[in-house]
């Protein structure tokens, strides 16, 4: 098995509901995220794509469809009945408030970047890990293979 990296960057603001630090507060972070998957090259001498676990365009098209299209420049909030009123009223207003089931940290993150983006990956291609970085000195990551 051979296995590529492609990196990726975004812009996201979150929250973080009952957080004994600055965390609580609405912030914003320049994200990078690497998305790394493995699979055997393509051995058909007859195909463009021969030596290729994966096509770097089909890969960035897929990051860019599942997680950047829903996260670039959005504000993440965990759905509790003490933020619906600020939901509603910044949803009102703005686009691209994202709503989770969960509390929007680094790790919970990756977690949910790789539950979107199994399902999208070409057949014999595997995601292997995803690595966010939320400051440039912190990251989370997630090893599925």
């Amino acid at each position: 098995m051979m296995r590529v990296t492609k990196e990726f960057s975004f812009e996201m603001a979150h929250a973080l509901e009952g957080h004994d630090g600055a965390c609580s507060r609405i912030h914003g972070h320049s994200y990078r995220l690497w998305v790394t998957v493995g699979g055997e090259p393509s051995a058909d001498c007859d195909s463009p794509k021969q030596g290729m676990v994966v096509d770097f365009g089909d890969l960035k098209r897929i990051v860019s469809d599942e997680i950047l299209a829903r996260f670039d420049h959005a504000f993440v909030v965990r759905r509790t009945a003490e933020n619906r009123a600020l939901i509603d009223a910044m949803a009102a207003h703005y686009d691209g408030v994202r709503m989770v089931e969960w509390q929007p940290t680094s790790e919970n993150l990756v977690r949910h970047f790789a539950d979107l983006l199994r399902p999208a990956l070409p057949p014999g291609v595997t995601l292997h890990a995803i690595r966010l970085s939320e400051t440039a000195t912190s990251y989370a990551e997630i090893i599925l293979t």
